[in-house]
């Protein structure tokens, strides 16, 4: 299945962050287990994050951001989503 590297740019607003993070965070185990969360984790800063779906389309990644609690509670400012096509990594791909 392809990938889809979604890029986020967090509000301004970190104690809502703080709040809905463990939900947001059971959410992501929730897709890793179904087998549709390829790797994420926030920037080092804090200001964003880079989720990348291992997805059928960019119809199912957008659907699956969008049911992100973070989407759905107002954390996430902006978005970008991408096709993301791995040529090199540590793993040997």
């Amino acid at each position: 299945m392809p990938l889809f590297a979604a890029i986020l740019e967090y509000s301004d607003d970190a104690e809502r962050r703080q709040q809905v993070r463990p939900t947001h965070r059971e959410y992501l185990r929730s897709i890793l287990e179904a087998g549709k969360l390829h790797e994420s984790g926030p920037l080092a800063d804090d200001s964003g994050a880079i989720i990348v779906y291992d997805v059928a389309d960019l119809s199912e990644a957008q659907e699956i951001l969008a049911n992100d609690p973070f989407a759905q509670e107002g954390v996430i400012a902006g978005a970008q989503l991408q096709q993301w096509n791995i040529v090199m990594s540590k793993n040997g791909q």
